[in-house]
């Protein structure tokens, strides 16, 4: 005799019922055939070449860091559900007001699995105007060893990480302005 679990089952994102396909269950597919996840033996560290990546921004453009060679990239990655990541997003939207974009640019990598479904009333809400990229499967996270969220990387105009920046900071106090002030004039 079946049990209920052995009846209703999802397979390679069909809803299956009896060894039957009756349904296309579309979500199913990527939770069942997740990409691979690449190994990355080691984040990388400060004073080191920050890794070039290709995410989708909120439009569906593709952004890389490498279009950003020249100026200087605050690079933060964060989450909607994140407590201190939304505590830290107006300071961080002050911070981009106080510079000009032809040298400094913020590129927010969100981490929700639900992408513009919640980032964009999110960035709406705040009222912040920062590119948002995002980075569902936290391949990039992953990549750069963001193993907490807020997780702030501030790469210099030559695309060398400068600083690693764990947890929430108030961006648009002179002790962040003075961070990237540095970085604006040392490179």
């Amino acid at each position: 005799m079946m049990n209920r679990w052995s009846v209703l089952s999802i397979i390679g994102g069909g809803l299956v019922v009896g060894g039957v396909i009756v349904a296309d269950v579309p979500w199913a597919a990527p939770i069942l055939n997740p990409a691979p996840v690449p190994v990355v033996s080691r984040a990388p560290q400060v004073d080191e070449e920050a890794p070039n990546f290709l995410l989708k921004d909120s439009d569906g453009f593709n952004v890389t860091l490498d279009q950003f060679r020249g100026k200087v990239v605050l690079l933060n990655f964060w989450a909607t559900w994140c407590g201190p990541c939304k505590i830290e997003m107006p300071a961080m939207e002050r911070l981009y007001r106080s510079f000009s974009r032809k040298e400094f640019e913020i590129l927010a990598v969100s981490t929700d699995a639900q992408g513009t479904a919640v980032t964009r009333p999110f960035q709406q809400e705040v009222g912040f105007t920062f590119p948002v990229l995002h980075d569902a499967d936290f391949r990039i996270g992953l990549q750069y060893g963001a193993r907490q969220l807020p997780m702030t990387f501030l790469i210099d105009r030559k695309g060398i990480i400068r600083n690693r920046i764990p947890g929430a900071r108030d961006w648009s106090a002179p002790a962040g302005k003075r961070l990237v002030e540095a970085l604006l004039q040392g490179s």
